[in-house]
């Protein structure tokens, strides 16, 4: 019996993308990766735990096989283009001050337009 599931839109975007590239259907796309995901983590050169312990810091990368450092790398982009709780209330609080909050594309420094003195 089909399943639905939701899916970011970012994943999506690269299924809609891959399912074109290799003339499948997005369904047949999803469960093909799914596959390879599946026959990687059952190869023995694939360890989940070890890639957690790579992101936590506890183990060097150096250490993954290469399977391992391709979901590691994926992970930690993924990890770094999210801000934390602390970068957030930094950057709260430079947006209050009316200071520097990033770049524009065109490497320009952006200012709250709307500053408070704190």
């Amino acid at each position: 019996m089909a399943q639905s599931i939701k899916l970011a839109d970012d994943i999506m975007k690269i299924v809609r993308r891959e399912s074109e590239l290799q003339s499948r259907s997005i369904a047949g796309q999803i469960a093909h990766w799914v596959r390879i995901g599946r026959a990687i983590e059952k190869s023995g050169n694939f360890d989940h735990a070890r890639i957690t312990a790579a992101l936590a810091g506890d183990i060097e990368t150096t250490v993954l096989t290469d399977e391992e450092k391709d979901v590691w790398l994926d992970s930690f982009v993924e990890k770094m283009g999210q801000p934390g709780t602390d970068e957030d209330a930094f950057f709260a609080r430079r947006r209050q001050l009316g200071l520097g909050v990033g770049l524009d594309e065109g490497g320009n420094l952006v200012r709250e337009k709307a500053a408070h003195k704190a």
